[in-house]
């Protein structure tokens, strides 16, 4: 799609598996001297994307590419971005930035990192899209129709949700303040805001295990709101998520396609896709 809008020609290059499992890539045509972006999201299998992308860039840097930009449309394992729970453990946001300007991207163009702090982990050029800014055509509909409240599913969600309502002309903002137990469970605690008749828009970057944004949708039921909708950048959808969701009190989810979703996926909850080729390929452009 990328490919598409820029009206550039996909490079021509091997991606296969040695016998014993390792990666085999070999890149099969001159790109010496180029300008080379490798798109490549860290999604399940998290481990084998990110081997994929590394050894491409290895590949193209002995190829000597001129400059190598790395296109991430998800980030994985930003998660991991500091130390919470225990001295022992490790910082993995930290780790795949140190690998990825080891091994010789020249610059990082992501989308919605999980926390904007990551971007500091990188002695190279980060940039960073505002993602959930292609949810807004969708949600100004919306906002035509009835009063609609946007929501932050968390306290750390706040900068994006005031983005999205300043750009709907400073529309009201209400935030779930829940108590997380552990790293993919959370409880929500009460509600900051009026959101009685309101439509709601749930903003947030991802939807994992769908937790915090079916606990979040039904507080909002609960305390008066009248439908909910959900826009997530990052469709992750781990473990059980897609059960949880379907009967879930969210009327409707519209998510990126910055992690392909599966037919199963696709077909057993009431979601929306909207591409984010578009402005990835302005931002390449420029």
């Amino acid at each position: 799609k990328i490919s598409k809008k820029l009206k550039i020609n996909l490079s021509c290059s091997h991606v296969g598996r040695f016998s014993d499992g390792e990666i085999n890539i070999q890149v099969n045509e001159n790109v010496r001297g180029d300008d080379v972006f490798i798109i490549q999201s860290i999604c399940s299998p998290s481990n084998d994307n990110l081997m994929e992308l590394l050894i491409m860039v290895d590949a193209l840097r002995r190829a000597s590419a001129g400059r190598i930009t790395a296109v991430i449309p998800y980030f994985g394992y930003a998660r991991q971005d500091r130390k919470i729970y225990s001295s022992r453990v490790p910082i993995t946001a930290k780790l795949i930035a140190n690998f990825l300007t080891n091994v010789g991207v020249n610059r990082i163009l992501t989308v919605d990192l999980h926390s904007e702090q990551i971007q500091g982990f990188f002695d190279i050029p980060v940039d960073n899209i505002f993602g959930s800014l292609i949810f807004y055509k969708d949600i100004i509909k919306k906002k035509k129709e009835d009063k609609i409240t946007i929501v932050s599913p968390d306290i750390g969600g706040v900068i994006r949700a005031r983005a999205i309502s300043k750009i709907l002309n400073d529309v009201n903002i209400a935030i779930i303040d829940k108590r997380r137990n552990n790293s993919n469970t959370s409880q929500v605690m009460h509600i900051i805001g009026n959101v009685i008749n309101k439509n709601c828009i749930l903003i947030d970057d991802m939807i994992d295990t769908g937790g915090t944004l079916c606990k979040a949708a039904k507080a909002l039921k609960k305390n008066g709101a009248t439908k909910v909708y959900a826009y997530v950048t990052h469709p992750v959808f781990s473990g059980n998520s897609t059960q949880y969701m379907k009967y879930s009190e969210i009327d409707k989810i519209t998510v990126c396609d910055s992690i392909p979703l599966s037919k199963k996926i696709s077909e057993s909850i009431k979601i929306n896709t909207q591409t984010l080729s578009n402005i990835l390929a302005e931002s390449i452009r420029r």
